[in-house]
């Protein structure tokens, strides 16, 4: 049974590198927000506005239990998930997690592409989105650092870093999992 758990904030390639991830090591991949969204007939930004934050997550909460309780699956948490209840010491006691670590103007460079889709930044212009990524990164690293394994991305721009990027951390949890 494997459980391999990927955090971070949004932008971060868990979606990304997850997919590739559990395609390589013949798991089944899972996004947090997607499987919510499914649940719930709503996207994440309804269901923001119609529960607000605290409402979304404690709704996040309560489906991260049923996703961490499958087998042989990768798991792309949301980027806020680690940081409310217990919710990391949780994940830490059902699987391998993994931050996937970047750089704030790595994030930005990612972030800047499919903002809209995302309901805490899509107002935002690009000196504020700046703003909002340094000091929110700074608050949920404290959460972050506490996963198993922290590896370090690069900017995933095109498919060749893409595909290094997974390689090199396949490489890494395979040695995780087998000590």
């Amino acid at each position: 049974m494997k459980r391999i758990i990927l955090i971070g904030y949004m932008g971060a390639g868990k979606t990304t590198l997850g997919k590739i991830l559990a395609r390589n090591l013949n798991l089944e991949f899972i996004d947090l927000d997607w499987y919510i969204e499914n649940r719930y007939h709503q996207s994440v930004s309804q269901l923001f506005a119609t529960r607000g934050e605290e409402g979304f997550r404690q709704v996040e909460r309560n489906m991260l239990h049923e996703v961490a309780e499958f087998e042989d699956v990768v798991i792309s948490a949301g980027g806020g998930t680690p940081c409310f209840f217990d919710n990391m010491e949780y994940m830490n006691t059902q699987g391998l997690t993994v931050y996937l670590k970047a750089s704030a103007e790595t994030l930005r460079t990612h972030l800047r592409m499919g903002k809209q889709k995302r309901p805490l930044i899509a107002q935002k212009n690009d000196e504020e989105l700046d703003a909002f990524i340094r000091e929110s990164l700074d608050k949920r690293e404290e959460y972050y650092n506490q996963a198993h394994l922290i590896f370090d991305i690069g900017l995933l721009d095109n498919g060749g870093r893409i595909q290094e990027a997974s390689d090199m951390l396949e490489k890494q949890i395979m040695a995780s999992i087998d000590k």
